[in-house]
């Protein structure tokens, strides 16, 4: 049944399957908010976003106003705050949904980060209102747009099998699951890697990989040239059995993305029961929180062994992984490094992960919590959301012992 007086919704999003974090958000926020009784209108638009012309400009018009009340990609009204406004004069409520500041793309050119940024702000302050995927991400929109009546509405995940990871075959397996490009930063990852070749493990790059060819090549170029095209696989994009099938394999996640607002991907991994390692001072660390029923120490790898059985945990105050300074492959080959020496940690941090299984949220929360934005009331629009969680520190305990190789 649908909730308070909202019964109808538009939906603006873009017309492309790439399977990233933002189209997986907002197929099942979709799926969920019809779920609770909302007539959705969905209305896939075609075109180069972020950028527009007059004809991508008329087409996204014409949908924001096909209903009183809509919600649209941020990728789609970021560059199109003209459009947004003359909507909303008109008595349409319009609300963003922002997956990731455009402009903080890497590789993008410095005139045209400046361009998203200016046309981004304007489209932030001009919409009837604003949702987020996480508290980081509503803080960084408050800080740089000077708005502050945004709305959170973190992504949910579906339960999902536990992994049973590397323990038929022994050789420790990891997994990056994110599209190629210098914004995930899998070359800081294989250049960690190349520090590591004296160690058992092997890896699999999974990602959309025609986004960017040219950094897609560089990464491939790279594994190449250190020698480790035996031992990491670039798959390009999965899906279905083909990316269970490496999920099912995976004894860690490791996501280390440049920029991340939320990382869904983690969540994802945590629904198996796998940990994971994220960048420091992103989005990807409220990820990694998710779940948690009990305070976490800011200490990792202190546990020492556990005897769950496969599939199940009890509680624990062990973070389900770390988070390292983005851009460092020495730094993330050092706590690479531990997982991959030290036996106690990688049973805590397993044990961790397997504990959050059962306390994740679902996507109806997410629906629930949009829902609820929705219907706030409509004044004063500067009120605050809340600032977002005090998030303990994350970095590997003491100063870590590197093998050899790492030392001068």
């Amino acid at each position: 049944m649908a909730a308070g007086g909202i019964s109808q919704l538009g939906f603006v999003t873009w017309d492309r399957d790439t399977p990233t974090g933002g189209t997986v958000y907002d197929q099942n926020l979709v799926t969920e908010l019809r779920a609770l009784g909302i007539a959705i209108r969905l209305h896939r638009l075609a075109g180069p976003w972020p950028e527009t012309d007059p004809s991508t400009q008329a087409n996204l018009a014409r949908a924001l106003r096909a209903q009183p009340a809509c919600l649209v990609d941020g990728i789609l009204a970021g560059t199109s705050p003209e459009v947004v406004a003359a909507a909303v004069e008109a008595g349409h409520a319009v609300t963003l949904v922002v997956h990731l500041p455009i402009s903080d793309e890497l590789g993008l050119d410095p005139a045209r980060r400046e361009r998203y940024a200016a046309l981004e702000g304007q489209a932030v302050r001009a919409a009837s209102g604003v949702v987020c995927p996480s508290h980081w991400c509503a803080a960084e929109l408050r800080r740089r747009y000077g708005r502050s009546d945004l709305g959170v509405a973190t992504p949910g995940v579906a339960p999902a099998p536990a992994a049973r990871g590397s323990q038929h075959s022994g050789l420790p397996r990891l997994l990056t699951l994110a599209s190629l490009t210098p914004t995930k930063d899998q070359l800081t990852l294989v250049r960690a890697f190349a520090l590591l070749t004296d160690l058992a493990w092997s890896a699999d790059l999974v990602g959309f990989d025609v986004a960017d060819p040219g950094y897609a090549a560089r990464v491939r170029h790279e594994v190449a040239e250190a020698g480790l095209a035996d031992r990491i696989r670039v798959t390009g994009a999965l899906t279905g059995s083909a990316l269970d099938q490496r999920w099912d394999a995976a004894d860690l996640l490791v996501l280390p993305s440049r920029v991340e607002t939320f990382g869904l991907v983690v969540t994802e991994a945590l629904a198996r029961g796998i940990p994971a390692i994220v960048s420091a001072g992103t989005g990807a660390v409220e990820a990694l929180q998710q779940g948690a029923t009990v305070p976490t120490d800011a200490v990792q790898g202190t546990a020492g062994p556990t005897d769950a059985i496969p599939g199940t945990a009890r509680p624990t105050n062990v973070m389900p992984g770390t988070a390292v300074p983005p851009g460092d492959p020495t730094a993330l080959a050092a706590v690479l490094w531990r997982w991959l020496t030290e036996p106690p940690l990688r049973r805590a941090w397993r044990q961790s992960a397997l504990a959050r299984r059962g306390n994740l949220p679902g996507w109806q929360r997410t629906a629930e919590a949009v829902l609820s934005y929705l219907e706030r009331p409509e004044q004063p629009s500067s009120t605050p959301t809340g600032s977002p969680p005090v998030l303990p520190p994350m970095t590997p305990p003491g100063p870590p012992r590197l093998p050899r190789s790492f030392r001068s």
